[in-house]
């Protein structure tokens, strides 16, 4: 069984935890089946280091981006993502979007700083990798005006409803569920998990973010995206082999990402 961490954020682990070696964290995740993963840029500054962390290991892609919510980092321009997303290793333009809970404050900027990711995309032909908290509306409506759809990409960490997803389908992206739909008040959530066409499936640690029940509460680690498979499985009425094979062909098919399948 073959399975993939979508999103996971390598460079801001406590590598303390782990000898001060990433190696023990992929060596953990390779135990659990977890066998690829993507390490999602949130600015440009950082971008050097988390090359250079995860250079030495192929089963890790890379993505080159902004997060809304970096409101101290340099700003994008398109030139410097697309001569970034160039790089071999680099599958996806992003993490970007729009944050409105912490940077309402900073709507005007998010909105430009989304549209400049949104044409390096096109630019490259690389897919997205979209965060959106309390956006809805502006999130579907750049992504649309943009030409997003050309590239498509992903919702990840997605917290909305059907309604939202449905529309994000139509705009040519996929779906990634992190170890919040294991949460118990997660049910609006686990609908979507439900109802979710498999070719749009994926999963995610956002780690050392969220970490899904039952290490709710503790850092996470992409290991752990197995627990949020099952659970997905367990919703859909599936078995975790089955959740597994499709979320690692949609990774591989929408990040252009070869996998090894023993």
């Amino acid at each position: 069984m073959l399975l993939v961490d979508s999103h996971c954020h390598l460079d801001r682990l406590d590598l303390g935890r782990y000898g001060g070696d990433l190696a023990a964290v992929l060596d953990s995740a390779a135990t659990a089946g977890v066998t690829h993963l993507l390490s999602v840029a949130t600015d440009l500054e950082g971008w050097p280091a988390l090359a250079r962390l995860t250079e030495p290991y192929p089963q890790v892609a890379l993505s080159v981006g902004v997060h809304p919510g970096e409101t101290e980092s340099r700003a994008p321009t398109v030139a410097e993502l697309v001569t970034l997303g160039r790089g071999a290793r680099v599958v996806a333009i992003g993490e970007t979007g729009l944050d409105y809970h912490y940077g309402a404050g900073n709507a005007a900027g998010q909105r430009d700083w989304f549209r400049i990711h949104i044409a390096a995309a096109r630019d490259l032909g690389k897919p997205l990798i979209v965060h959106t908290r309390e956006a809805r509306e502006d999130t579907l409506r750049i992504l649309a005006e943009e030409g997003a759809a050309e590239v498509g990409g992903v919702l990840h960490c997605f917290t909305e409803d059907w309604a939202m997803a449905e529309r994000a389908l139509d705009l040519n992206f996929h779906i990634s569920f992190s170890g919040i739909v294991t949460f118990r008040n997660a049910r609006q959530i686990q609908e979507v998990a439900r109802r979710l066409p498999a070719e749009r499936l994926l999963v995610e640690t956002d780690a050392p973010y969220l970490a899904p029940v039952p290490y709710r509460g503790k850092p996470n680690q992409p290991a752990w995206v197995r627990e949020v498979a099952a659970f997905v499985a367990q919703l859909r009425g599936e078995t975790l082999e089955q959740v597994a094979a499709v979320t690692a062909a949609n990774y591989s098919r929408l990040f252009g990402v070869a996998l090894d399948v023993a």
